[in-house]
């Protein structure tokens, strides 16, 4: 197969011929050191020669190799002589390091210079005999040619086969239907997703929709595919539109007489699917002419790629994601078995589910997938296709494979280098974007950067490419950092990667090739047996040894102590090493400084104490992570040789006392999580930051009590550090301040600072540069613990703050200098929206600016206040506040004048007041919590909200012991879902015409309330479905509540009622839709009453607990149920005993019977 080869000749092999190329330039320091070392550089000339003779011929080798045995054979054997090269080089560079370090005598260089010399004229050897044998097998010189074409789609669909669009499909809709959108463009449509989503499909559906038929009276479609030709696109849009052959052979002549057409037809609609193309220049010249149509018309373009969508300026863009597994069903079901509605044979349906859920929501994988299957019927068949990886199925019976390779046929040869690494992680696995990029560094897979773009970046653009190309998703909505493969490109990945790569997976056989050279397996709780690496013996040339996480493995692992000791310090050329979340790891041998070819080491989350002091020779060593080695205390001195060192990740390494002397010897260094400043001697200080220019991103701070003296902070530079966005500066003692305010002053961040957090600082004052308008990109502010300060400076002029969280602080009042000059236009705070602050307990007053009184925090949306106990006020004009949290604030008053007209969540816990609450603050109200009232008595909503709570839907009480009732005429809350009250001791009632007013209830919880007798007149409300009443004495179910008539309750909890009831429940008391009943905590309780549950046909799980219960009465439980707990009745155990029990019969046919905790089978 050609894309065989392709992965592994072009990918492969030409990103490393590039690397050797770099590497055996005349202008880099390996040539230089070999000079110097009387070492003949002609023979470097000859290998780069002899590279370059077999790199011309790799096209023509990817064609031969499909058919020839002896070709594959070629192109393998020239494969592992690449990666030994590679290596080979890799140590002479090694070389060039120590010899910089002078950790070397110069006879012991010259002895393995000598030697390295050997070994480069063997692999010389060795390359120039396989480029010999190119002559033999009649390689030739050729350029690569293009994938077999796929399969070209027209507009037309079948309406019927298309599932699980409909909301995509009318979004579009809209938008195109929308009209004038007031661009001078035509607006573009486009539809993004990976190979086999359903992208054309759904653009067919919306091409041939009677709406779109209607508006659109002038439609073309053209599939354009990789190859963006603007003639032959205007050619066919000419040929649709007017629905003739054209004859025209140049291009002017062709859009000139189209553009009269559309001038004369206006609106139109023209779907470009399939679309590659990057080049504005193509699109301008294709868009030009269109310009003539409507504002009204649209162009649809279907594409795989984010950047044909910033190419084409789209206006509307749909991010295609796959089918819901229902929806894949029916299309998998269609081609299965002739008809979504068709069930799967019974032998066959778990099978069927499993090959469905393979496809992930690809409707092409389970339209191919289903078609296979058709007409088969012996369940061996089908599990055949279950284990087979796509590319195991008949070519001629699938869409898939061309499918994808066309995606992979189109990434640059570092691009596909870098995709087919991923293979080693295993299928769904979540894998960050950094972490991804620093291990293709590692690796050498990324081009070397131009002008002062870093290695990282270029990485970053990789990787973000690849996304673009939708070879990775985001995992999920919320988190943008981290992402997923699809299955099938998972498959892609691992066929590209072919003998390179190693996934350990447990069950299955692993026999291992000694060209192996990327290895990973999913960590295990015990790692302690040698199964999963014994195969490693047979692999001599690892470069990646990693473990991979699980959700199942869960904390911290273990690992047999004979792989750390013996089985990876023979792993001579690993470039990346990973021992993460093994915590039974302490310490790790000086034989790890041997591994000079390591370039990514990470040691997070175990228990090492220290680090050999080898590892100093780790020259090449660019990522190092510590983080979270929670016992680690000290850093070797000898870290100061690692001059290539970019990461050094020491998050969570909260033992850690100082920094290695020399560190500013780390010039390389761009992400160092945390400093500890030491007041050891042989430490290093913190003017040590000053020479590490290159800093960027999150740096941590701390110890900042060590300090000697202002100037060190001085020299640390940070001002200048343009490239750090987040700061932490921490101070850990707690008596009196030293000098703390002269070293604040000193650490003033560049202005580009955009989070600054301030923890433990001890002066009594905070430097004004915190609140100079200057740090215009400042984002996020922490002030924790700063224990002496009286007052907060003028922040109210960062006009970039949105969150601001200040906690544990002396202050007293917020004054008007809390907002900013008050003479300045600017608005305070013009961009907050979140601001907490807790436990103040000497705050009380908060100021508001009289000048602007109503205008500060003009966007606030969330105010969290809490253990300010002595806080007596807030401010009353917060005109975006959507939430307000307010817990232990003993004193703060709430006014009937509060203006928050945007407010939708409001808790109030642990306050003494209000009495009285009316609820008036929003008509936009959705969740309401007050808890821990001690004297709220009163609840109701003010007259002029009575008729506007359209937007209420939670309403939570509890721990109020003096709430009475609720007053007025009701609780108008038409879209309440959730009501709960608890622990109310005086409760007497609950809010009128309930059942009128409440036609969106769901639930209703009460619980604790020992006063409530009964609801008001008029019951419950009939869409209630869940019930639970607990600890509330007085209250008994009644006929009058309408239970009867409630159809959709199907959940009731009934605990600590009926005091004196002996028999429950009575005919017809409960509601024919329960599924679920449990019954607990009824005193006198004696006899379950069965012909008041014969009627439960839906009941599905009964739990009783009732101390007294030793009857059941005549007849037996619904045959409905499956579930059936009985606890807290002793006398039940043996009543309910299988074949001898007298109530066996009454329970024998429920599935699952628990009776005071043990399964009765």
């Amino acid at each position: 197969m050609v894309f065989v080869v392709e992965a592994l000749v072009s990918a492969l092999l030409s990103a490393s011929f590039q690397v050797l190329f770099d590497r055996l330039s005349p202008r880099t320091n390996l040539f230089e050191f070999l000079r110097r070392h009387e070492f003949n550089v002609t023979l470097l000339e000859n290998l780069k020669t002899t590279l370059l003779q077999v790199n011309a011929v790799l096209s023509d080798a990817e064609e031969k190799q499909i058919t020839n045995r002896f070709v594959r054979e070629w192109v393998d054997e020239l494969k592992d002589a690449v990666y030994h090269t590679a290596d080979l080089l890799d140590e002479i560079h090694f070389l060039t390091l120590a010899e910089s370090r002078s950790t070397s005598t110069s006879s012991a260089l010259n002895s393995i210079v000598q030697n390295s010399k050997y070994r480069l004229e063997k692999m010389t050897s060795k390359l120039e005999n396989i480029a010999k044998h190119k002559d033999v097998l009649g390689l030739e010189e050729s350029f690569s040619g293009k994938p077999s074409p796929i399969l070209q789609l027209t507009s037309l669909v079948d309406e019927f086969e298309v599932h699980g669009r409909r909301n995509d499909k009318e979004k579009i809709m809209d938008f195109l239907l929308s009209g004038s959108v007031g661009e001078n463009e035509i607006p573009v449509v486009a539809i993004i997703g990976i190979a086999g989503v359903g992208k054309t499909t759904l653009t067919q559906v919306l091409y041939n929709d009677r709406r779109v038929k209607t508006h659109f009276r002038t439609r073309a479609w053209v599939y354009v595919s990789e190859d963006f030709d603007v003639f032959k696109v205007t050619k066919t849009i000419y040929e649709s539109v007017t629905l003739q052959p054209c004859g025209i052979t140049d291009l002017n002549i062709l859009q000139v007489k189209l553009k009269k057409i559309l001038m004369t037809r206006k609106k139109f609609l023209i779907v470009l699917d399939d679309v590659w193309n990057e080049y504005y220049s193509k699109w301008d010249a294709l868009r030009s002419f269109l310009k003539v149509g409507a504002s009204e018309s649209r162009i649809i373009v279907t594409t795989r790629n984010q950047g044909v969508a910033q190419t084409t300026r789209a206006i509307h863009i749909c991010h295609l994601q796959p089918l819901e597994d229902e929806y894949c069903w029916l299309v998998f079901a269609n081609h299965a078995f002739g008809s979504p509605q068709v069930c799967a044979p019974p032998k066959l349906k778990s099978i069927a589910q499993q090959i469905m859920k393979k496809c992930r929501g690809l409707p092409l994988a389970a339209k191919v997938m289903g078609s296979l299957l058709y007409s088969k019927v012996e369940a061996h068949e089908w599990i055949n296709i279950l284990n087979s990886n796509i590319w195991d199925l008949p070519k001629d019976k699938s869409d898939i494979l061309p499918s994808l390779r066309l995606s992979y046929y189109h990434l640059s040869s570092h691009l596909k280098q870098c995709f087919a690494y991923c293979s080693i992680f295993s299928k769904g696995y979540v894998f960050g974007k950094e972490k991804l990029v620093l291990l293709w560094m590692a690796e050498g897979f990324l081009p070397q950067p131009r002008s002062d773009r870093t290695m990282e970046e270029v990485g970053i653009a990789c990787f973000n490419e690849l996304l673009s190309k939708s070879f990775f998703q985001q995992a999920s909505d919320y988190d943008k950092s981290h992402f997923i493969m699809h299955d099938l490109i998972h498959e892609l990945a691992q066929f590209a990667s072919s003998e390179s790569c190693f996934r350990f997976e447990r069950g299955k056989s692993h026999g291992i090739s000694n060209k192996v050279r990327h290895f990973s397996y999913v960590r295990a709780q015990f790692d302690d047996g040698l199964e999963k690496f014994d195969a490693l013996k047979e692999a001599e040339f690892l470069r990646t040894f990693l473990p991979l996480s699980s959700s199942s493995s869960g904390g911290l692992c273990s690992i047999n102590r004979m792989v750390v000791s013996e089985l990876l310090p023979r792993q001579k050329r690993l470039r990346v090493l990973s021992l993460s979340h093994y915590g039974n790891i302490n310490t790790f041998p000086n034989d790890f400084g041997k591994l000079i070819h390591l370039r990514y080491l990470d040691f997070s989350h175990n228990a090492i104490t220290k680090l050999p002091s080898s590892i100093g020779f780790l020259y090449n060593l660019q990522t190092l992570i510590l983080s979270h080695c929670i016992q680690l205390s000290k850093l070797p001195a000898t870290m100061r040789n690692l001059i290539n060192l970019g990461h050094l990740d020491l998050n969570g390494a909260i033992s850690l006392k100082m920094m290695p002397p020399e560190f500013g010897k780390l010039k390389s260094l761009q992400i160092l999580t945390n400093f500890v400043v030491s007041n050891i001697t042989r430490g290093s200080s913190i003017s040590e930051l000053g020479v590490l220019l290159k800093l960027r991103g999150k740096l941590s701070i701390s110890g900042l009590q060590n300090v000697g003296d202002a100037e060190e902070v001085e020299n640390a530079n940070l001002k200048d550090k343009k490239d750090i966005k987040e700061l932490e500066f921490s101070w850990s003692s707690t008596g009196p301040a030293n000098g703390e305010a002269a070293i604040l002053e000193k650490l003033s961040p560049h202005e580009n600072i955009e989070k600054l957090s301030i923890r433990g600082y001890g002066d009594t004052e905070l430097p004004n540069w915190l609140g100079d308008p200057k740090f215009s990109n400042m984002v996020i502010l922490h002030l924790t613990d700063c224990r002496n300060c009286l007052s907060l400076p003028s922040l109210g002029q960062l006009p970039s703050l949105q969150e601001l969280h200040v906690k544990r602080m002396a202050l007293e009042s917020i004054n008007p200098e809390f907002y900013g000059n008050s003479s300045s236009s600017i608005v305070p705070f013009a961009s907050l929206r979140i601001l907490k602050f807790e436990d103040m307990p000497n705050w009380i007053h908060w100021s508001s600016l009289a000048v602007t009184e109503g205008r500060e925090f003009p966007l606030l949306q969330e105010l969290h206040i809490q253990k300010c106990e002595n806080l007596i006020e807030i401010p009353n004009c917060l005109p975006s506040l959507e939430l307000l949290f307010i817990n232990e604030c003993w004193q703060l008053q709430f006014d009937d004048f509060m203006d928050y007209p945007a407010l939708q969540s409001l808790s109030i816990r642990s306050c003494n007041y209000p009495t009285n609450f009316t609820l008036n603050f929003s008509s936009n109200l959705k969740f309401l919590q007050i808890q821990d009232c001690r004297y709220l008595r009163f609840l109701e909503i003010s007259e002029e909200l009575h008729q506007q709570l359209n937007f209420f839907e939670d309403l939570e009480i509890s721990e109020c012991p003096n709430l009475e009732l609720f007053s007025g005429n009701g609780l108008c809350a038409p879209n309440l879902t959730t009501f709960s009250v608890s622990n109310c001791n005086n409760l007497s009632s609950m809010p009128e015409q309930m059942h009128v007013l409440l036609t969106s209830l769901q639930n209703l919880n009460i619980s604790g309330c020992p006063r409530l007798v009964s609801f008001p007149d008029g019951g419950l409300p009939l869409s209630l479905q869940k019930l639970v009443i607990q600890n509330c004495i007085s209250l008994t179910l009644q006929n009058s509540w309408g239970l009867t008539d409630m159809a959709s309750l199907t959940c009731l909890t009934i605990n600590c009622a009926y005091q004196n009831v002996t028999s429950f429940p009575d005919e017809g008391l409960l509601p024919a839709s329960l599924t679920f009943l449990q019954i607990s905590e009824f005193p006198m309780l004696e006899t379950l009453n069965l012909s008041g549950l014969q009627h439960l046909t839906l009941l599905e799980d009964l739990q009783i607990n009732c101390s007294r219960l030793q009857i059941l009465s005549e007849g037996r439980m619904p045959d409905s149920l499956s579930s059936l707990s009985i606890t807290g009745s002793p006398s039940m155990t043996d009543l309910c005993q299988q074949n001898q029990g007298i109530y066996w019969d009454k329970i024998s046919h429920i599935p699952f019977k628990f009776i005071n905790g043990n399964e009765i089978r």
